[in-house]
């Protein structure tokens, strides 16, 4: 069945087709969640609500643009809402605490890295961190428009991002000695 075959379906409130969407959809979706969330329950509860509110909002859906990619911003802003404003303030720092002089994140760092792992160190990341780092690096958004989502200024968002690079970096080259003694 098509896409547009299973909205009407789904718009019609058939629940085989409504089934079939989250089926379809569904795990590449939690692998969305589980980046933003802490832990898998929190990211089966941000699938469960964005979900909830794909199926509220199909009918808004107009065709324009990727369909996946129209869930997966749901999907994301659903998992933003779960990381409300004062848990980001918490842990935002300045962006004058940067140096001018520090070097890309990745400098120096074995390049041979597994997926799993790397999304093991992101997952670790403080919250404000990993917000920006997905939303700016795996998800594609811009400073200004994460400053938006976020309610931030656009720097604050650079800021973030610088920092969770660097912060980044130094786990792995850790990694990177113990694995060479």
């Amino acid at each position: 069945m098509s896409d547009a075959e299973l909205i009407k379906a789904c718009l019609r409130q058939e629940s085989s087709a409504q089934k079939m969407l989250f089926e379809r959809y569904g795990p590449r979706m939690l692998g969305v969640c589980q980046r933003y969330a802490r832990n898998n329950d929190d990211a089966m509860d941000i699938l469960q609500d964005a979900f909830i509110r794909i199926f509220d909002k199909l009918q808004q859906f107009k065709g324009d643009g990727s369909f996946e990619g129209w869930i997966r911003r749901i999907v994301v802003h659903t998992a933003l809402r779960k990381y409300e404003r004062k848990h980001y303030q918490q842990e935002r720092t300045s962006i004058d605490d940067l140096s001018e002089n520090q070097s890309p994140w990745h400098e120096g760092i074995d390049q041979h890295v597994s997926v799993k792992e790397l999304l093991t160190l992101i997952h670790a990341l403080p919250e404000g961190y990993r917000l920006v780092f997905n939303l700016h690096v795996l998800e594609g958004y811009s400073h200004d428009e994460i400053a938006q989502l976020l309610q931030i200024q656009p720097a604050t968002s650079r800021s973030q991002l610088m920092k969770a690079r660097l912060l980044l970096q130094k786990k792995l080259l850790h990694r990177d000695k113990i694995s060479a003694a």
